[in-house]
């Protein structure tokens, strides 16, 4: 393996603007007041069960049956509304968490609040059944056909149900980035019909004027931030963009770069680094929602992505003509400055992973000697000439990777000399451990990266990582 350097020269004197400790400050504030926004009302409506009987009838089998199941739906009804509030593209919550974060705890709380679900409905029903468990199927039908909401809330447990089976990670591998994205929105279904029941008959709801008021407030708060960050405000934003396409330009033999302009860009809140929802309006399927990093700072101009064309929604931007109409969503991601902790940073990028690191070496402030990329591509680098000017003028320090992955469970390109892949790092950035370290590419890869980071001392908020994975 032969392993290239470009060590850059300083253009311009002084030293670029350190790390926005105040945003960061705001972030650990908003990331505090989420989680005990989150853990508080499930202390509440636990209590509410609680002073409600519910610890004192747990000693007879029907009673406790009913019992338990009132605690299963209050429970999962706080997590059902919390998933759809972190589906709602919030700005304060993404800015904290990012991506990556927030898609891990939206997970996690997903498939919390569906087994609860589906014990508060077991439970509940079995319970009303006296304990029978031969009486609990009429019983159910009963319910369904008699309970007001019962039936709607039956609709909304089939759409979560269809949700929560294509979550399922061997599912996810079998479908389309598209028709996941589509199905996933049924979520925002299943939550609308399987909550009413409760707000109308619900004892924990209705019993007391401060447990209604909780309720609707949390019902309300919710479907405002849908209504508000995932429909009105992309609706505005575009309507003031008016982005189109401009070019198409052919990087590799299976990579195109969109380059896109319109008026009031610099209104856009957009960081390098970040992505951006891409809707391109060019005939059938335009509905769909691609997300598509940046690879070049924005300045206010343009937007430029750069893609690999594989897929159908790769394949299509290769017959995009200038003019084309973009409706864009977002930004996404905390992959940027507002991550960032240490002055000197090392990026780290595999294939089409590279692309929004170009554009943060590009967005980034620093001296030479403090930004180092490492490249691991094969064939033709992207960006090559791009990245050998910022090499020139802003001190980027340059390592290429060349080859093909050298072996699953490593993050090396094949041909490296026969060290680890800890030590490797250490001897291609010898200070990684007091570096921030960016890190896109595909997931497993970007594991392995991880892996070696942290065992070469880099601590977890000093690892920021963006890989391909949904």
């Amino acid at each position: 393996m032969t392993i290239t350097t470009s060590p850059g020269t300083r253009s311009q004197p002084g030293r670029p603007p350190g790390p926005p400790a105040g945003r960061a400050r705001r972030d650990r504030g908003v990331r505090l007041a989420a989680g005990c926004s989150l853990w508080g009302s499930l202390l509440l409506v636990t209590s509410w069960w609680a002073a409600d009987r519910g610890l004192q009838d747990l000693t007879g089998w029907a009673d406790a049956l009913t019992s338990l199941g009132r605690l299963s739906g209050l429970v999962a009804s706080v997590l059902l509304l919390a998933q759809v509030f972190l589906m709602a593209r919030v700005p304060l919550l993404e800015a904290a968490f990012g991506q990556d974060r927030l898609a891990r705890v939206h997970r996690w709380v997903g498939f919390c609040s569906f087994d609860l679900m589906l014990a508060h409905i077991v439970t509940i029903t079995w319970g009303y059944a006296g304990g029978e468990l031969s009486q609990t199927p009429a019983t159910g039908w009963n319910l369904l056909v008699e309970e007001p909401g019962v039936l709607l809330a039956g609709a909304g447990t089939l759409a979560l149900v269809a949700v929560v089976v294509t979550s399922v990670r061997a599912a996810r591998r079998r479908l389309r980035y598209e028709s996941w994205h589509l199905i996933h929105l049924y979520a925002y279904l299943g939550v609308g019909l399987a909550l009413p029941h409760q707000l109308w008959t619900g004892q924990e709801f209705t019993g007391h004027p401060a447990r209604t008021v909780f309720w609707w407030a949390a019902w309300g708060a919710t479907m405002a931030a849908v209504l508000v960050f995932r429909a009105s405000l992309p609706l505005l934003r575009n309507r003031s963009l008016g982005l189109r396409v401009t070019s198409v330009v052919q990087e590799a033999p299976d990579v195109v770069s969109v380059v896109m302009t319109g008026r009031n860009l610099h209104r856009l809140p957009v960081e390098a680094g970040q992505f951006l929802g891409f809707r391109f309006l060019d005939g059938p399927g335009w509905m769909r929602n691609h997300p598509y990093s940046l690879s070049a700072a924005p300045d206010g101009r343009r937007l430029r992505i750069t893609v690999r064309t594989t897929g159908d929604g790769g394949r299509r931007l290769r017959r995009l003509r200038p003019g084309t109409r973009v409706l864009v969503e977002g930004p996404h991601g905390r992959l940027s400055a507002r991550a960032r902790t240490r002055r000197d940073v090392v990026l780290i990028g595999a294939g089409v992973g590279i692309t929004p690191l170009r554009a943060l070496a590009e967005g980034l402030g620093y001296a030479p000697g403090e930004a180092v990329l490492l490249h691991r591509h094969q064939g033709t680098p992207l960006f090559a000439r791009e990245f050998d000017v910022l090499a020139r003028d802003r001190g980027l320090r340059v390592v290429d990777l060349p080859g093909p992955r050298r072996a699953e469970g490593s993050w090396l390109p094949a041909g490296t000399p026969p060290i680890d892949d800890v030590t490797a790092l250490r001897h291609l950035v010898p200070d990684i451990a007091r570096r921030d370290v960016y890190v896109c590419g595909p997931a497993g890869w970007t594991a392995d990266v991880r892996r070696a980071a942290t065992a070469a001392g880099v601590p977890a908020e000093r690892f920021h990582c963006e890989d391909f994975g949904w």
